[in-house]
């Protein structure tokens, strides 16, 4: 959930995503101009794969959100604003480090960087062993949109900061961005990495697919990603948080895949977030999944609970439950967001975050 319009001051801390993950990565970049010359067999055949379509009952309009109604309304007297990115950023001289090793700390420890560039931040020595900015992480440049010109990608500065960079496919109702072509370029290009498909897209406002929008996005992705990188990792889109109401939609997800393309979801990596918001319709928090608009709330949490550890460790133990009943058991979990997302007005001040987040 990378939501400006809260973050104020607390924008590092609120995107920070502490996680969980018991599997080594590669670091290669492998990355040129020449890209189409060496990599020539890899890309798969877009247009032809059948992994990528989609039936015409899949489309739907997408629910314009004019206003995130992520927390509950503003407190008599709050000023509320919208935050505003700076003109430029210093990037800080790092102190170079090496690649996390597998199970260190560091190497299960990750965070997530709201403004893309990790060089943004300095660095301790003894940093997060990866990170993700909610993107590919690369910026495609193009002289004319209207011509097929060579695409130009700069490659996130993870081997001079020893952080492992993992990238996210967004799949809002279950369309990639970005698209599977150049998605397959990017995965070819830098082999060994994991890719989270999707987030939140039980949340409305951000990638917002139903089960079956989102099982058919998925499976391009996967496909894709194997096709042109057979060492890569596929880690599932994360949840907005792990409750009974977002179980079904879990359990109709996994249910629709094996159903509609004959096979177990191939999952190499589970992923959650675990935030602590009211599921109600038309009501603060992250409300009702797409696609279970049958249902009218499902945890009626406030404002109190919002920095409730034991709901938030109540979620991890769900999520490992479910795993543990779908054969998943031995397959790790990453955690790849929580925090507090409400304002100091609510009570939830720096020092309050910090004891929360750390």
């Amino acid at each position: 959930m990378t939501r400006s319009s809260i973050l104020h001051e607390y924008s590092l801390w609120i995107a920070a995503a502490v996680a969980i993950l018991l599997l080594a990565l590669s670091s290669v970049m492998a990355f040129g101009p020449n890209w189409a010359d060496t990599h020539a067999g890899l890309q798969p055949n877009m247009a032809t794969l059948p992994e990528c379509a989609r039936p015409a009952w899949l489309e739907t309009t997408a629910h314009p959100f004019a206003v995130e109604p992520l927390i509950p309304t503003p407190l008599p007297g709050e000023v509320r604003t919208v935050g505003v990115k700076q003109g430029a950023y210093q990037e800080y001289e790092q102190i170079p480090a090496p690649t996390a090793q597998p199970y260190t700390l560091r190497w299960r420890i990750g965070v997530g960087i709201p403004e893309k560039n990790p060089l943004y931040f300095p660095w301790p020595a003894q940093r997060p062993g990866w990170y993700l900015n909610w993107s590919t992480g690369y910026t495609v440049t193009r002289t004319l949109a209207q011509r097929t010109d060579p695409i130009r990608m700069e490659a996130p500065p993870e081997i001079e900061l020893g952080m492992d960079f993992y990238p996210m496919v967004r799949t809002p109702q279950g369309r990639l961005q970005p698209e599977p072509a150049l998605l397959a370029q990017l995965a070819a290009a830098n082999p060994g990495r994991t890719w989270l498909i999707g987030n939140e897209p039980d949340v409305e406002w951000q990638d917002n697919a139903t089960p079956e929008q989102y099982a058919y996005g998925y499976r391009c992705a996967y496909t894709v990603i194997k096709q042109s990188d057979p060492t890569a990792q596929i880690a599932i889109g994360g949840l907005s948080q792990v409750t009974p109401l977002r179980l079904i939609y879990l359990e109709r997800l996994w249910r629709f895949y094996a159903k509609e393309f004959g096979q177990e979801m191939p999952v190499d990596v589970w992923n959650m977030h675990a935030f602590v918001l009211r599921e109600e319709a038309e009501s603060w928090g992250v409300r009702i999944p797409p696609g279970l608009e049958y249902i009218t709330q499902g945890e009626l949490w406030d404002v109190a609970d919002h920095a409730d550890l034991a709901l938030v460790r109540g979620q991890i133990v769900a999520m490992r439950r479910w795993m543990q009943e779908h054969g998943q058991r031995e397959k790790p979990l990453l955690i790849s967001e929580y925090g507090i997302l409400l304002t100091a007005a609510y009570g939830f001040d720096a020092p309050h975050v910090n004891a929360f987040m750390l």
